[in-house]
């Protein structure tokens, strides 16, 4: 049995509860390939599980739920990989480490174009997107969307491949920084929600009419507004909660606005089978290899000073991706 390197965390609470350990790393199982991670991608589902938002499978624990490597040996059985592989995952737990086992299930391989930090880059955040604007609700030229937090890494991709669809893209983002970079990628309109109220600025925009769809990944702190937002049957895609969670959500609500339509979707149930993940990553994949979509990484840290980029995360100070890099 050999040794690797992985940051854990043994006990919930701030950034200061991460340690940077040596754990063991037995050969891989059957249907398993060990990986070398080139880059690791960082993310609030991240906080969520350190915070105890989310609550961990086990203590310790080495969270992360993205990365792009190399594959350096193969488990029993495997046929669908062999060592020198570039392969990339979202969803699978244990991606804060150098070295890891894997299942194939969660693996697709990295094509020609791709380099392994930039497909590190996106997995999570890019596969997001795709279902978002895919199939939670089908995105084309006649659609007009809301999209909070429109400088974030999610926002970033989102932003680009919406308008690539043809739809009318708001955005909002928390400065002025923001905004520009926001109206860079793919955004038609961008609302500084700390100087304008982003309700009246929606109405304004669409003429009062409201939107079809708003993605709202803010949650505590944009809600009930973005219900507000919405046309007649329009729909509000609830994906996450870096705000704080919602609360006092009563269905009665979107009846008084207007049978509105409600979803609070996970990644990771649009991908739970090989066939929908390779669906997926493979959309993803052609969109940016046709240029449509540009994967920013705008700030990257040592792997050992997860802790900082974690603090960074949280107060809102990075942009859209950010990488770990072992």
């Amino acid at each position: 049995m050999s040794k690797t390197q992985a940051v854990s965390f043994s006990k919930t609470g701030g950034p200061e509860v991460f340690e940077f350990v040596d754990i063991d790393l037995p050969p891989p199982s059957s249907g398993e390939v060990q990986i070398r991670h080139a880059a690791i991608g960082l993310n609030f589902i991240d906080v969520y599980f350190r915070t105890g938002l989310y609550k961990a499978p086990h203590l310790p624990f080495v969270t992360g739920k993205e990365a792009a490597g190399t594959v350096t040996v193969v488990g029993p059985g495997v046929t669908d990989f062999a060592v020198g592989d570039r392969v990339a995952y979202a969803g699978s737990d244990g991606a804060y480490s150098v070295e890891r086992n894997i299942e194939t299930k969660h693996l697709v391989k990295v094509p020609d174009g791709i380099s392994l930090e930039t497909a590190a880059a996106m997995m999570l955040k890019g596969m997001t997107a795709e279902y978002l604007l895919r199939r939670t609700f089908k995105v084309g030229p006649e659609t007009v969307l809301l999209f909070h937090a429109a400088a974030g890494g999610v926002g970033q991709i989102a932003g680009q491949w919406a308008k690539a669809l043809g739809a009318t893209v708001v955005g909002t983002a928390g400065s002025d920084e923001k905004v520009k970079i926001a109206l860079d990628h793919g955004y038609d309109h961008v609302i500084n929600y700390k100087t304008e109220n982003f309700l009246d600025r929606v109405r304004e925009i669409t003429g009062g009419k409201g939107v079809d769809v708003v993605y709202d990944s803010i949650g505590r702190d944009t809600f009930p507004q973005s219900l507000d937002c919405l046309k007649r049957l329009g729909m509000f895609v609830s994906f996450g909660q870096s705000s704080g969670p919602i609360e006092d959500f009563s269905l009665a609500m979107l009846a008084q606005r207007g049978s509105l339509f409600a979803t609070r979707p996970t990644l990771f149930s649009y991908i739970a089978t090989a066939e929908e993940l390779k669906d997926c990553a493979n959309a993803l994949f052609a969109v940016v290899l046709s240029n449509k979509v540009r994967i920013n990484i705008n700030q990257t840290y040592p792997l050992r000073e997860v802790g900082r980029a974690h603090a960074d995360l949280e107060s809102r100070r990075t942009t859209g991706t950010t990488l770990l890099i072992p």
